[in-house]
């Protein structure tokens, strides 16, 4: 069920009127109305897959109670637990990878095999999701295995905690000692979170319907073909619009989710925050898909050894923690050197120490901000490209510097992205200059608050109304 569809508007319209009458009632009734709406939610697209998300959690539910009742065995109950979910993505999101890797090297030896003919149907489809629930339900074995969280002994509780429909197909991934005691009072939504969620909710659906939808065709065109232009100017547009398609995306879905939350009465913790006005790497990784960058810093960089055991260690740890986070994206190799290539732009910073590097000369922020976005979008090329071979071609298209026009700037696919990219590159101006903070009295004075930002919501949804794009799924659905 997409957010950006018909039927979530009534699929929500009923949960949140029925949301007041739930409320009252007990802990156990309120947890199973969550879990089937979830479910709904979720079985919408293929109700089949709802057995997926079922069995990982029963076998999670049950490994965090027998962890704490038997903890001779802890450590066996919990590689039971990451065996059922990282064999569950391995079998659905990875097989096909692993049989035409494993086909193209035994070639090598003279042995002809089609293992991806092996594997069944149904393990060809990628269920919605499945890597954020996964990595949500993995957290939860493994704090208790930490004795950071308690086991809740309810499983109803447990299944409002991992099917949650706000975050559950494309995150933040939330973890279980944030959510689950907030699933267990009751929580008065005052009006001014129910106004600050429709604030979130809104400005989700712009990011994705107004900006992202409306930059994606001109994306779109380019990736379908990387001979579509050889110009540099072509591809630096390009890239660039993907970089803001995906932020608004994504950041768009998080939105959403977080403002479905506050009117649902829970806290979910900020996804993303401006990463394109960083100037290094390491604070890029603090702004962008937050939720999933210290899930890695706390459950494969800190136990791999984080940067205690000495700097040749830590730079080791650190590469597999980015390499491990750009398969964690996708079944290909392109991922993979997104991954490499960021942890070599992070290296790079740590050895010679570039933001103060930068910092200590005139204009040196701007020239930091320049560098990693330069790193960025050159990164993205691997992440947004059809194969190895494709990703290549881009790059030396974006490096030749041909600045020869061989493209149609008439056509309405791409005046619209360059409009749409030209308002993403605002905004972030904004924060960048932090033109915010000049503006803070305005926002806490009671004109603002009464007439201009009841104005600007009304701008809001009627971008979202005429201004949408053709509809797309969210781009991390297939993640």
């Amino acid at each position: 069920m997409l957010f950006n569809s018909l039927i979530f508007l009534i699929f929500a319209f009923l949960f949140f009127s029925l949301l007041p009458f739930v409320n009252k009632l007990k802990n156990n009734y309120r947890w199973l109305f969550f879990t089937i709406a979830s479910f709904i939610f979720y079985g919408w697209w293929d109700w089949r897959f709802l057995f997926l998300i079922i069995g990982s959690g029963l076998i999670d539910f049950y490994a965090g109670k027998l962890i704490v009742k038997k903890p001779k065995y802890k450590t066996l109950f919990l590689i039971l637990s990451l065996i059922g979910n990282l064999g569950s993505l391995a079998a659905f999101k990875y097989s096909t990878f692993f049989a035409e890797n494993i086909s193209l090297f035994l070639s090598h030896f003279g042995i002809i095999i089609d293992l991806k003919s092996k594997i069944p149907e149904f393990m060809l489809i990628l269920p919605v999701g499945i890597s954020f629930y996964t990595f949500q339900s993995m957290s939860y074995t493994i704090d208790i295995y930490r004795n950071r969280l308690k086991p809740t002994n309810n499983i109803l509780q447990f299944f409002s905690y991992l099917a949650m429909f706000p975050q559950l197909v494309a995150g933040p991934i939330v973890r279980a000692r944030d959510l689950l005691p907030q699933l267990t009072r009751v929580k008065k939504v005052s009006n001014i979170e129910n106004w600050n969620g429709l604030k979130l909710i809104l400005i989700g659906f712009f990011k994705k319907v107004v900006l992202a939808d409306n930059i994606a065709p001109l994306v779109n065109y380019a990736f379908n073909d990387s001979n579509t232009s050889h110009s540099t100017i072509f591809w630096w547009i390009a890239i660039i619009g993907f970089a803001f398609q995906i932020y608004f995306d994504f950041s768009g879905y998080s939105d959403i989710a977080r403002g479905l939350a506050k009117w649902m009465g829970f806290h979910f913790r900020i996804n993303f925050n401006h990463p394109y006005i960083s100037t290094s790497i390491k604070e890029f990784w603090t702004r962008w898909h937050i939720s999933l960058s210290t899930w890695f810093r706390d459950y494969v960089y800190i136990p791999l050894g984080g940067s205690r055991k000495g700097k040749i260690r830590s730079h080791i740890n650190m590469w597999i923690t980015m390499i491990v986070s750009g398969f964690w994206h996708g079944a290909a190799w392109t991922f993979v050197i997104w991954g490499a290539l960021h942890a070599f732009f992070l290296s790079l910073e740590r050895i010679f120490k570039l933001p103060k590097l930068f910092l200590k000369i005139p204009g040196g922020k701007i020239l930091a901000l320049m560098l990693l976005l330069f790193q960025v979008m050159i990164a993205w090329v691997f992440f947004r490209a059809e194969s190895f071979h494709q990703a290549v071609n881009i790059i030396k298209y974006l490096l030749n510097f041909n600045f020869s026009i061989d493209f149609d700037v008439n056509k309405n696919w791409f005046i619209n992205g360059i409009f749409y990219i030209s308002v993403g590159i605002l905004i972030e101006a904004y924060y960048f200059f932090n033109i915010k903070k000049w503006s803070y009295n305005l926002n806490m004075n009671s004109v603002y608050r009464k007439i201009i930002e009841p104005a600007y919501l009304i701008i809001l949804i009627s971008a979202i109304i005429f201004l949408r794009g053709k509809g797309q799924e969210f781009i991390y659905f297939q993640f």
